[in-house]
């Protein structure tokens, strides 16, 4: 709660129902995504050397304008907001899918928005990003998270989408330089998810073209992350309730001492606990995403309790998922294995529940609980 809120003692009102508009743009993402990149199109590409999937991108981000959605129509965008990127979002988390929307339409994008008003060469790059034809990357680590210094290496481990990005962020001692991919070293690594590829980047001083100074440049870094981590949250709501629907189903179909596995009392709570998780997490990546679209005041304590819930609720879905599909959940043919893959990588990209409840109790004036060692006196 902001200190003016606290003054006079009302509190803000958060809309987290969907829009008409937003279930539209929901039910296109998923039309495409079902035609283009389904589950088994995904098992079939995951031990490729790119996971992406052709032509999908494009379709997604220029010909759907799902790239543009943060940006400002005056800068080429849709001029729409964290609630339609959300929805975007959700549908990705749902099929696992292989594409750099998190990375680039969200945590590229708003980093370059909080310095387009004082930076030409930004606000050209956000023309591109918005188009579709341009992905960009923010060279850090994937955990990394808007409660800490970026670091200033020339070299960083475990950045993800680095190998499709044209145009790698980089921040150094005297600020944020956009420096072209052909210009670095991209060197590909083995991730737990295999549909999110990490890479080690490593570039040369002095390379790239300067946007930002240090300071201008840490407060557009935290702006991003701070919006990815909000976003991601809605990521990881699509996925949970993927998990859950997929587990519904497959329980109501696979009979065992002729009863459906899923009449069984221990499997119904289960599951009736499972829903109302999930449930929660939708309540708290739709706040996330409106507090973001509104600009709240209160941003940073949403995302934050956005981040150390819906991660969990991400995992514990997974885990069920697998569990309750029995044998066939533990194969390599079958999709659970994504989720889970999806979700364990979720849990610590963008700063773990951890740093997330720590943010939580410094926000708030939460202090940390006194515990006595015995014999200390």
């Amino acid at each position: 709660m902001t200190e003016a809120t606290k003054q006079t003692g009302q509190t803000e009102q958060l809309d987290l129902l969907y829009s008409e508009t937003e279930d539209d743009l929901r039910a296109a993402v998923r039309a495409l995504l079902a035609d283009r990149a389904g589950h088994q199109d995904l098992l079939g590409r995951i031990e490729t050397e790119s996971p992406y999937v052709p032509g999908l991108w494009k379709a997604l981000a220029g010909d759907m304008g799902a790239a543009g959605l943060l940006v400002p129509e005056k800068l080429g965008g849709q001029g729409a907001s964290h609630r339609e990127a959300a929805v975007v979002l959700e549908e990705l988390g749902r099929a696992v899918t292989p594409a750099p929307y998190l990375t680039s339409a969200v945590v590229a994008t708003e980093t370059l928005l909080a310095l387009a008003g004082e930076s030409a060469p930004a606000a050209e790059l956000l023309s591109g990003l918005a188009s579709g034809r341009t992905v960009a990357v923010l060279v850090l680590p994937l955990s990394a998270h808007p409660y800490a210094a970026p670091p200033t290496t020339s070299s960083v481990a475990s950045v993800a989408d680095a190998v499709a990005a044209d145009v790698l962020l980089v921040s150094r001692a005297d600020g944020l330089y956009a420096v072209p991919a052909a210009e670095a070293t991209v060197e590909p690594q083995t991730p737990l998810d295999l549909t999110r590829p990490l890479a080690k980047v490593s570039t040369e001083a002095g390379s790239g073209t300067r946007l930002a100074g240090p300071d201008e440049a840490a407060a557009a870094i935290r702006r991003g992350l701070l919006a990815g981590a909000g976003l991601l949250a809605s990521e990881q709501l699509g996925l949970a309730e993927w998990c859950l629907e997929e587990t519904v189903r497959h329980t109501r179909e696979r009979h065992q001492f002729n009863r459906p596995v899923g009449s069984f009392q221990a499997l119904k709570h289960r599951m009736a606990q499972l829903w109302l998780d999930v449930v929660g997490a939708r309540a708290a990546a739709r706040a996330a995403a409106e507090a973001l679209a509104t600009d709240s005041p209160d941003a940073p304590l949403t995302v934050a309790v956005a981040q150390a819930y819906c991660s969990k609720v991400a995992v514990r879905a997974a885990e069920e998922c697998v569990q309750l599909h029995g044998g066939i959940g533990m194969t390599w043919e079958h999709p659970a294995h994504l989720a889970l893959k999806r979700a364990k990588s979720d849990q610590l990209a963008l700063g773990s529940a951890g740093r997330h409840q720590d943010a939580i109790a410094a926000l708030v004036d939460l202090p940390a609980p006194q515990v006595e060692v015995i014999g200390a006196r």
